[in-house]
């Protein structure tokens, strides 16, 4: 690897349910993104990125190990990250780079293996394992409703503070203001209700969370001073509910919603486990018109409202002179379907769910060659600590033991670099409703996709297999799992899925350069298996006076 400093800085943004095509880099030809076109002009667009689960939790978990989600095990939202896995700032902060957080992990601390362990939850230590490793600047998954049962998140925000302390009356601002809108008779309109998207927020624009959080961001840099630091800046939209303040709310009108991607083709015969999913409240919600058209709008406008609060913090980089210090990386952690396949939300492996946009902004001559080039490598998204590190100054070679991502820096710098065959992605849905309705126990309701570029080919266990040709089916309407006359594709995709699944990814703790180390060392310690005569072995192994060996 060539000799350069290591990065300053690392500012590392994730938005929350952004499909990879709703950029304007990306070539969609009407939402406005200025700004992240232009961190794309001056880095590179990875146009085959993929997340490690199209869930929000069991995703983010994977970007802040480097592990695959059956490595980690936090399969789901609301499944803990145990202790013991190492994460993004342990990692970062041996080579004297904080990892600060402002906005959403969708972390669920391992509270029972903290106190087995004795952690106590308000020390260092503890906070950094309840938090996915980050010192939390402001910690806010955006999940604040209230329901017959209570608080959906019982944490409190620092955000209902914020908007207590801006005026607004009530206890439930995230629900009432930011994520609520003047309805009929002088009444609230909850955002969870669709119909209600077309309305402004009625919280005001700058008081809204994507503003809040970017303010945040600026706030811990300016404290940051002359350290160095890894900030995760992690929006919380334009995640639903699909509610945006004026002006973004009416920014976009249903003359600029992009044609469905769906068939009716994809409804005849469908794949048990894409039927429950096309049958659940998300899917029929989302093959109505109207509910799209009221989306859709919104979830443009809250993108375009991303681009202008990063337009402002890159220009703040900018006025203090760390523009040039600082690697910028813009993602998210999973798409969103909008209707597409017939389906809502995330949960299943056709592209506008599983792939992501993925932008990486490296500042030093080194780069310079593929500024403003997008690169077609298969990219997931495990791939960003392992990237973090060495752009630091780490080595993430010595790290494979644990890190199962590869850096991408080599591909910055614009070098040939042999390149990893298949990407993957896994899903549990053995907590959500799929799994009872089609009979499956939850260790069984497990999904695997593995793709070549070409071909997607997705395992179901119970099931018979799902597969895609992206090369004459790039919409993925034609599902030829269950067709003979591609059983090869099939049994070649599941042999390298099982090769995949046959890796050594649970020792953690000795690394390979460790693991070479240790041969014939209990030798050395007296430990001579396999001998039958003092001669077999040199003398020197013999550290005390031993038997001479019969003539």
């Amino acid at each position: 690897m060539p000799s350069e400093r290591p990065i300053r800085n690392i500012l590392f943004i994730m938005c929350d349910q952004l499909r990879f095509d709703y950029l304007g880099c990306a070539g969609h030809p009407h939402i406005r993104t200025p700004n992240i076109d232009a961190l794309a002009a001056r880095g590179v667009r990875f146009t085959n990125a993929y997340c490690q689960s199209p869930v929000c939790g069991a995703s983010r978990m994977s970007f802040y190990t480097g592990r695959y989600v059956s490595s980690h095990g936090a399969s789901w939202n609301g499944v803990p990250l145990k202790v013991g896995e190492m994460t993004m700032g342990d990692y970062l902060r041996p080579l004297g780079m904080a990892a600060t957080l402002v906005g959403k992990t969708h972390m669920r601390a391992d509270t029972e293996g903290m106190e087995r362990l004795g952690i106590a939850p308000d020390s260092i230590i503890g906070v950094r394992v309840a938090e996915c490793g980050f010192d939390p600047f402001n910690r806010d998954d955006g999940l604040h409703p209230v329901g017959p049962d209570g608080r959906y998140d019982p944490n409190l925000p620092r955000y209902e503070d914020y908007l207590r302390e801006k005026g607004y009356p009530g206890d439930y601002g995230w629900q009432d203001w930011a994520n609520g809108v003047a309805a009929e008779g002088g009444e609230i309109g909850n955002g969870f209700a669709m119909r209600h998207a077309p309305q402004p927020a009625r919280v005001r624009e700058e008081d809204s969370e994507t503003p809040y959080m970017t303010r945040r961001a600026m706030e811990f840099i300016e404290e940051a001073g002359e350290n160095r630091w890894c900030l995760h800046l992690s929006f919380i939209k334009p995640h639903w509910p699909y509610i945006a303040p004026a002006p973004y709310h009416a920014m976009y009108g249903e003359e600029h919603v992009i044609p469905l991607a769906r068939s009716d083709g994809e409804r005849q015969n469908p794949h048990p486990v894409y039927r429950a999913f096309m049958e659940n409240r998300i899917g029929k919600s989302f093959a109505r018109d109207e509910v799209r058209e009221a989306v859709i709008p919104v979830y443009m406008g809250l993108i375009s409202q991303i681009d202008d609060q990063l337009g402002l913090l890159f220009a703040f980089l900018e006025q203090r002179g760390l523009a040039q210090e600082t690697l910028v990386v813009f993602t998210s952690d999973h798409g969103d379907y909008l209707g597409d396949h017939w389906l809502g939300e995330k949960d299943l492996f056709h592209d506008p769910s599983v792939k992501v946009p993925l932008i990486i902004a490296d500042p030093r001559p080194s780069a310079d060659g593929t500024r403003g080039t997008t690169h077609a490598a298969l990219v997931e998204t495990i791939d960003l600590l392992p990237s973090f590190l060495d752009a630091a100054g780490g080595d993430s070679e010595g790290q494979k033991h644990r890190l199962e991502g590869r850096s991408l820096m080599p591909l910055l710098r614009g070098e040939a670099v042999s390149w990893r065959q298949y990407a993957i992605s896994e899903y549990d849905y053995g907590l959500g409703g799929a799994a009872p309705k089609l009979d499956v126990a939850p260790l069984q309701a497990r999904l695997f996709m593995i793709t070549d570029g070409r071909w997607k080919y997705i395992h179901a266990p119970g099931f018979r297999p799902l597969l895609f040709d992206l090369a004459t089916d790039p919409q993925e309407f034609r599902d030829l799992g269950d067709d003979p006359e591609f059983a090869g594709e099939c049994a070649r995709l599941q042999a390298a899925l099982a090769e995949w699944g046959l890796r050594t990814s649970q020792r953690t703790t000795r690394s390979e350069a460790q693991i070479a180390k240790m041969r014939g060392a209990s030798d050395r310690k007296g430990i001579l298996l396999g001998i039958y005569d003092e001669s077999e072995v040199p003398a020197e192994l013999w550290s005390r006076p031993v038997a001479k060996p019969p003539s």
